[in-house]
C-alpha cells in the first residue's frame, strides 16, 4: 500500500516537471530563434551564433529524461503486485489441528500470529527449540502440505500455505 503512495508521489512530480521543462524548452527555443535572428542581421555565420553554441539545450533532453525516468518509476510502483512476503495473507488453507502435535500447533500459531510467515530463526527463538528440532519439525509439516519454506539468503522464510 505504501509502495502505491508513494508511486502517485512519483508521478505526481514527474509531471510537475515535464510540464515546467516544456514551458523552459518553448522559452529557449524564442530566445534562440531571437538571438539567430539578430545575427543573422549582422551577417555572422551560425558558429558565432551564442544561441547555436548554447548547452542549455542538452541540459533541457536531460531534464526530460530524468522526468521520464521518474514518471517510469512511479507508474511501476503504482501497477506492480506488491511483493509476496509483504502481502498479509489472512486466508491460509484449513488446517486440522488435531491431526497436528503440540509441537507442530506451536510452531503454527507462532506462524499464524506473525500474519503467516516467519524467519525460521524467529521460530527458534520463539518457540525455544533446537535448529534441529525445527528443521524436523518444518520437513514434516511441509510434507503435510501446511507450509513452505523459501530460502534467503543464509536462513529460510517459513510461509503458512
Amino acid at each position: 500500500m505504501l509502495a502505491k503512495h508513494i508511486g502517485w508521489v512519483l508521478v505526481g512530480i514527474a509531471l510537475l516537471l515535464l510540464v515546467s521543462l516544456s514551458f523552459v524548452k518553448v522559452d529557449n527555443d524564442k530566445t534562440s530563434e531571437f538571438l539567430c535572428t539578430q545575427y543573422q542581421n549582422l551577417d555572422l555565420d551560425m558558429e558565432n551564433c551564442p544561441a547555436h553554441n548554447s548547452r542549455s539545450s542538452w541540459f533541457i533532453f536531460l531534464g526530460f529524461g530524468l522526468a521520464f525516468l521518474i514518471l517510469g518509476g512511479g507508474l511501476y510502483f503504482v501497477f506492480a503486485p506488491a511483493p509476496e512476503l509483504m502481502q498479509a495473507k489472512k486466508d491460509f488453507r484449513p488446517v486440522d489441528l488435531q491431526q497436528l502435535d503440540a509441537e507442530e500447533q506451536k510452531i503454527y500459531t507462532v506462524l499464524k500470529a506473525k500474519e503467516g510467515s516467519a524467519y525460521q530463526t524467529d521460530l527458534i527463538k520463539e518457540t525455544q527449540f533446537s535448529k534441529v528440532k525445527i528443521t524436523r519439525l518444518l520437513d514434516k509439516m511441509e510434507s503435510k502440505g501446511i507450509l513452505e519454506r523459501k530460502r534467503r539468503g543464509m536462513t529460510n522464510i517459513v510461509v503458512l500455505k
